[in-house]
C-alpha cells in the first residue's frame, strides 16, 4: 500500500512538472538583450515593460487596437494582437475597399485621362481629379495610418496578421514590434509624378512600419509583405508599373538606434530606406541601425538603401528566386552612408552576379567581410569595385567605425540556415 502512495504521488509531481515550453511563453513584457545592436546603446529598449495590468490589452478588431494606441500616448503599454485585423475596416467593423473611400467624382480612369502625359505634359497633376485623389486618399489614410506612441511593445499572439495597415512611429522612442504579420499597406490612390526626361513614377503613399523621427526601436520576428496584392500584378499605366505599396519598413527624419531581427521581408519591390534624401542634414550623425538575422526573400531592391547612417548588416539571408528578372540590387550605399557588412549569405540564379548585389548612389565607402554567394566565399568589394559601371566611383573599405554593439557573429554559412529555420513571426524560439 505504501508503495502505491509513493507511485500515486509520483505521478502528480510528474503532471506539476510538465515543461514550460508546453504552453506559449509570454513574450510581451521581454526588452531587447544588452549589447543586441543600436537599439541597446545607453539604458536600451524595453517598450512597454513597466506597464501596470490597466494597460495590457488583447486586441482583436481594429478599433479596439486603435483605442489601445491612444493616440501615440507616451502612457507604457502592452498591446497583444489576436487573430487577423483588417485595417481597411469602418467602425462597424465592415471591410472597406478602394471605391468606399472614392469621393468627389474621383476614379483611376479620369485620372489617367486627366495626366496623360501625351496631353497633360510634365507638369504636376492639378485641378479636380487631383484634388478629387487628395480627398480620397485622406479617407483612406485616416483608417490605415496608425501611431505608435513611446513606450509601446506591439506584439502578436500565435498567427496573428495586420493587413492593409501602416505602423507609424511617430517622434517616440521605446518601442518594440514583435512576432507580427504585417501585410499588404494597399495605397487605393496612387500618384502620378511627372518628371522632365518624360518617364515618370507612381508614387505611393504606405510603408507596412515607419519610423520617423524616433529613437530606440527594436523590430523583430516580423513578417512584412505584400500578400494579397502583389505589386507585379498590377497594370501598368503611362509605361510604368502602377505600384500600390511604398517600403516595408523605412527609417527616416532623424531616426536613431533601431535594431531589426530575425525578420522576414518577402515579395517586394523597395524593402527597406534608411534615410530621407541626399540633402536631408537633419539625418547626419543618427540612423544608427542593426539588421541582423532577417531573411529578404524576393526583394527586388533596397535590403537596406542608406544615407548617412552607419549601419551594421551582419547575418542575414538573401533568396533571389529563378524567376526573378527585375532584381536590382541588394545593399544601396548612397550619400555619406557607413555599411559594415558581416558574413551575409547570398542564394542567387544564374543571372544575378556578385556585383549585382551593391548599387552605389554617391557612396564611397562599404565595408564587406564573410560574404557567401551561393555556396561561395566571395569578396564583394573588389568585385564591385572591378564591374561597377562607369559613372559609380568605386568604393573604399574604410567606413569611419567599428561595430560593438552586437550579439555573436556566426559564420555566413551557419547564418543562412539558421535564418532560414528561424526568421519571421511564429518562429520566437
Amino acid at each position: 500500500m505504501r508503495l502505491r502512495h509513493i507511485a500515486v504521488g509520483a505521478g502528480a509531481l510528474a503532471l506539476l512538472c510538465v515543461p514550460a515550453h508546453a504552453e506559449a511563453r509570454d513574450i510581451s513584457r521581454d526588452p531587447l538583450p544588452a549589447n543586441d545592436g543600436w537599439a541597446s546603446e545607453g539604458a536600451g529598449t524595453t517598450g512597454g515593460a513597466a506597464a501596470d495590468e490597466a494597460h495590457v490589452f488583447t486586441v482583436t478588431d481594429r478599433a479596439e487596437l486603435v483605442a489601445a494606441l491612444d493616440a501615440g500616448s507616451a502612457t507604457p503599454k502592452i498591446i497583444k494582437v489576436a487573430g487577423t485585423i483588417d485595417a481597411n475596416t469602418d467602425a462597424d467593423g465592415e471591410h472597406l475597399d478602394c471605391a468606399d473611400y472614392a469621393t468627389d467624382g474621383y476614379s483611376t480612369k479620369k485620372y489617367l485621362s486627366a495626366y496623360d502625359p501625351r496631353t497633360w505634359g510634365s507638369a504636376k497633376p492639378s485641378g479636380p481629379q487631383e484634388e478629387a485623389r487628395q480627398a480620397s486618399a485622406a479617407r483612406q489614410a485616416e483608417r490605415v495610418t496608425l501611431t505608435v506612441g513611446s513606450n509601446t511593445t506591439l506584439v502578436g499572439l500565435k498567427g496573428a496578421v495586420l493587413k492593409g495597415a501602416s505602423l507609424q512611429v511617430r517622434n517616440a522612442s521605446n518601442v518594440i514590434v514583435r512576432n507580427l504579420d504585417l501585410r499588404d499597406a494597399y495605397d487605393c490612390f496612387p500618384v502620378w509624378q511627372p518628371n522632365t526626361g518624360g518617364l515618370g513614377d507612381w508614387k505611393t503613399a504606405y510603408d507596412n512600419i515607419w519610423l520617423t523621427g524616433s529613437h530606440h526601436v527594436w523590430v523583430d520576428h516580423v513578417t512584412l509583405g505584400d500578400k494579397g496584392h502583389p505589386d507585379e500584378k498590377e497594370p501598368t499605366y503611362f509605361g510604368r508599373n502602377y505600384l500600390r505599396h511604398d517600403g516595408l519598413l523605412d527609417i527616416t527624419n532623424g531616426s536613431d538606434l533601431v535594431t531589426v531581427s530575425w525578420s522576414r521581408f518577402t515579395g517586394h519591390d523597395k524593402a527597406m530606406l534608411i534615410g530621407s534624401g541626399d540633402a536631408a542634414t537633419g539625418d547626419r550623425g543618427k540612423l544608427r541601425v542593426t539588421l541582423h538575422h532577417n531573411e529578404f526573400d524576393s526583394v527586388v531592391q533596397r535590403a537596406p538603401r542608406v544615407r548617412f547612417g552607419q549601419v551594421h548588416v551582419y547575418n542575414n539571408r538573401y533568396v533571389v528566386p529563378e524567376d526573378a528578372a527585375d532584381h536590382r540590387y541588394s545593399i544601396g550605399v548612397s550619400t555619406e552612408s557607413g555599411v559594415y557588412a558581416q558574413n551575409n549569405a547570398f542564394d542567387t540564379p544564374g543571372h544575378v552576379e556578385v556585383a549585382d548585389l551593391v548599387k552605389s548612389w554617391n557612396g564611397t565607402a562599404l565595408h564587406d567581410e564573410g560574404t557567401l554567394f551561393n555556396g561561395f566565399p566571395v569578396d564583394l568589394l573588389p568585385i564591385y569595385n572591378a564591374y561597377n559601371s562607369g559613372s559609380e566611383r568605386d568604393l573604399t573599405a574604410d567606413v569611419g567605425w567599428t561595430p560593438t554593439l552586437h550579439t555573436k557573429i556566426d559564420s555566413a554559412e551557419r547564418a543562412d540556415q539558421e535564418v532560414a529555420r528561424g526568421a519571421g513571426a511564429g518562429r520566437i524560439p
